[in-house]
This record gives structure tokens, sequence and C-alpha cells, in this order.
């Protein structure tokens, strides 16, 4: 008699955590393409009209060739401005999350909280103004359960792109952390460099990473601008820590039972 199979995952669900688990990242095209448009489109028209311009018809060429348009001294008040003007618009954060949701659920559950405001990088072409040094959001009091959702406005690569250390390395790392108290984190860099995965993501796809990883980026090399968006997402009844529910995070799909069992209360005098 032959003895049955079942699983408590789906086969899909359990290639995206294995490939998670394995590498630290999952890199996969858009589950929704037209959501990932229409947010390049409206970011792009923020951006032109701050510029005093018209909508532009090449969305990803105005935005690489942002550089040449606005100054470092300009970029952070031009960035400002167009993160306020995307997290304005009311479907920007359902858009955002159709983009991976299915490989969101899959990682980190289907009772999920997001974070409240969608972020904005901008990295112009050999500006050292916009760098983010190596480092891990947990090491500056992020909650280990969260995890980002990086989606890029432009094709992303090399310099342009940004950089993790896989898990086995960075386990090495954080071993023998103590020695790099008396060095800089560019002297970190420089001793792992060897080990770092570069993050080749072109436009239309998307990229899920563990945070808890050593990440950041470099200066940008190539001609283009960079542009990318990043997102926190964890499971809502996950520890919190330094971003806290209510303030950083917002529930997006709690689910009836859980909301039942949070309303319920025991009648009055009830006794066991």
């Amino acid at each position: 008699m032959t003895t049955p199979h079942f699983s408590f995952q789906k086969p899909a669900e359990q290639a995206l955590a294995d490939r998670f688990l394995g590498d630290g990242y999952i890199i996969a095209p858009a589950e929704d393409r037209s959501a990932l448009d229409a947010i390049r489109d409206l970011v792009a028209g923020i951006a032109a009209d701050w510029l005093g311009q018209p909508k532009p018809a090449d969305a990803d060429r105005f935005l690489n060739d942002i550089g040449g348009q606005v100054p470092p001294a300009r970029l952070n008040d031009f960035r400002l401005a167009v993160i306020g003007g995307m997290n304005a618009a009311p479907w920007l954060r359902a858009a955002y999350f159709s983009v991976a949701r299915t490989a969101v659920e899959a990682i980190v559950g289907s009772e999920l909280c997001m974070q409240r405001r969608v972020n904005l990088s901008i990295q112009l072409p050999d500006d050292d103004s916009s760098l983010l040094p190596i480092h891990a959001d947990t090491w500056s009091g992020d909650s280990p359960f969260e995890i980002v959702l990086w989606i890029p406005l432009v094709d992303c690569y090399r310099s342009k792109s940004m950089f993790l250390l896989p898990p086995g390395p960075n386990a090495a790392l954080e071993r023998d952390f103590g020695r790099w108290s008396a060095h800089s984190v560019d002297a970190m860099y420089q001793a792992i460099e060897k080990d770092l995965a570069w993050m080749d993501v072109p436009y239309g796809s998307f990229l899920l990473f563990n945070q808890n990883l050593a990440h950041g980026n470099r200066l940008n090399r190539e001609k283009d601008a960079r542009w990318t968006m990043n997102c926190r997402f964890k499971g809502v009844f996950t520890p919190y820590a330094d971003k806290k529910l209510g303030e950083f995070f917002e529930p997006i799909t709690l689910r009836p039972a859980s909301r039942v069992g949070l309303d319920y209360r025991l009648p009055g005098e009830f006794e066991e």
C-alpha cells in the first residue's frame, strides 16, 4: 500500500522559503506589473511637477537622467517632496503590496503589518551624499522578525544597486563581531567584500531580503541614477522593537478570527 504524502505548505511556497533561508533574499518578477507601472508613473509625475515640467512620456529615461536636472545639493529636498507626494496617494501601499503579495505571505505569513510610509532612495551617479554603509537593521534596534521589500523604479545593477552578505559569511561575521568595535565600517566592508552578493534587479522585478543580514550600498559608478523604494513587513503577532505597531507599522491583512479574539472579553463575573 502506498503511503499518502501531504504537506502543510504548497510546493511553490516551500521553494520560496528555501531560497530565502538559503540565500537571504528572493528576486522575482513583479506579481502585478500594472501596479508597479502605476507607481512608477506616479513618482515620475510628482518629480516632473516639482521641476515645473509636464509629465514625462518616457518615465524610465526621465528617472535615469534625473542627475542632469537635480544637483546633489537639492537632492534631499527633491526626494522628500516625492516621498510626500507618493505617500499621499491612497492606493500606493496596496499597489506596493500587490507587487510581491504571494512572496511576502510565503515568507512572513498571512496576517501582516506593513510600514505606514513607503520610503524612496535616489542615488545620483558619483554622488556620495546618499551612501548607506554596511549594516544590519537589527544592529540599530529593529525587530529580527521584519523583512524588507525593495522595489526598483529603474534597472539596478552593479554599483547602481545594493549588496547583501549571504547567511554563511554573515554568521561568521557576527561570531567575531566584537573585533570590529575598534574599526570603521569601511574596514569591515573591505574585509568581507569578497563574500558580498550584489543584487541585480531589473525594473519589473522585486527584491525581498532578510534585513538581519549585513547590507548597504556604495558609490554609484554607473551613468544613470538609482531609484528604489523600500518598505518593511512583519507578522502582526511577532515581537516588536524600536518600530512600534500603530506608530511605524499598521496591520493590513488581519483575519476575522484574530479580530474576534482581540475584541473578546469574558462575560462579567464569569468564573472558571
